[in-house]
């Protein structure tokens, strides 16, 4: 499946049959994991490999990489790379796509939980300003 391209650019046809350059790259990788390939643990290709594998742009590969990781299949670990996702438990669930689904979903909801704390600060801050500005005082602060 390396090497395969997508047509018309990123968009996708009107049949609805052919995939989107950045699901051949991430159903690539998966086989390649699920073949033992890529064994949990192992870096994944480098975006430089990926984009002359591909023939792929940089964004492509990584909005591959993206629902890699959101799905569970890939890990980011910073300045040194992705790597393969460990499925400890698959056996217990019913394979990787199981687990691949619970960690991407556990990781969705840990994003969303930060981004409602993140408003719920910001919140609170533009509440405060609001009542200063009705007590006449002018913003807090400033």
């Amino acid at each position: 499946m390396a090497g395969v391209k997508a047509t018309r650019r990123g968009r996708r046809p009107t049949g609805g049959g052919v995939q989107l350059t950045f699901e051949v790259i991430a159903e690539d990788l998966r086989e390649r994991i699920r073949s033992g390939g890529l064994r949990p643990g192992d870096a994944l290709p480098t975006q430089a490999v990926l984009m002359r594998e591909f023939g792929a742009s940089s964004l492509t590969v990584q909005k591959a990489m993206a629902l890699l990781k959101q799905e569970g299949w890939a890990v980011s670990r910073p300045g040194k790379g992705a790597f393969v996702a460990h499925h400890d438990s698959a056996d217990d669930l019913g394979g990787p796509e199981v687990t691949a689904a619970a960690v991407g979903t556990a990781a969705r909801v840990e994003t969303l939980e930060r981004a409602l704390a993140d408003a719920v600060e910001q919140l609170a801050d533009l509440r405060a300003r609001v009542q200063a500005l009705e007590a006449g005082g002018g913003e807090p602060g400033r």
